[in-house]
């Protein structure tokens, strides 16, 4: 069975878009890894992002949010969305899979609990399609991503924008961006476990 090219996918969608730009909500997880996306997407679509990502300490959660809100100002290439933030989200998904190996049933737990926030946030603003930044790295698999949006889409009834942003040079674009915006890059993804697996290696 031949995988699935969901950078095809999205370039399908931009083709077929005929011009006409749509109104899009895009989770993102931090700057650098939005920026080589929304470099691709400002094209095509009126980007608005949105930072939910209960996964991610306060001190940690804040400093992210602050840079990415600094990237989209000194860019222009978004709007943003605020949203809540509460810890307690995520560790309830992710209670009695905390030993789980990163890129296991807890990420895609996370994944979902995250996406789907989003597809709620994308049906209430009357936005054409939802989407993620996650796709861009290459730690992340795209296929499961993708499988979740897929799935959400069909719940909220909002179109889901497939992606592999790491393709095409996409993750090595996201570093040269963060060089020439100066923009603070983590070394791990964000949640206590992910930082525990960093602080291993």
């Amino acid at each position: 069975m031949n995988a699935i090219n969901y950078d095809k996918k999205l370039t399908e969608i931009t083709d077929n878009l005929g011009g006409e730009r749509k109104k899009l909500l895009l989770h993102a997880c931090c700057a650098p890894c939005s920026s080589a996306c929304l470099e691709r997407l400002k094209e095509h679509f009126d980007v608005t992002v949105f930072f939910f990502n209960p996964n991610i300490e306060d001190e940690e959660y804040l400093k992210r949010k602050a840079e990415l809100r600094r990237f989209i100002s000194r860019t222009g290439w978004a709007d943003e969305l605020d949203c809540d933030h509460d810890t307690a989200e995520f560790y309830a998904v992710a209670k009695g899979l905390e030993n789980c190996p990163e890129g296991g049933e807890r990420c895609l737990a996370c994944f979902r609990l995250r996406l789907s926030r989003t597809a709620r946030a994308a049906k209430e603003g009357h936005f054409d399609y939802f989407g993620t930044t996650l796709t861009i790295s290459p730690l992340k698999d795209a296929a499961a991503i993708n499988a979740i949006g897929e799935e959400l889409a069909k719940e909220y009834g909002v179109s889901w924008l497939y992606s592999d942003f790491k393709k095409r040079g996409g993750y090595l674009r996201s570093t040269q961006l963060s060089r020439e915006y100066e923009l603070y890059r983590q070394n791990y993804c964000g949640c206590v476990f992910s930082l525990a697996a960093s602080l291993k290696k």
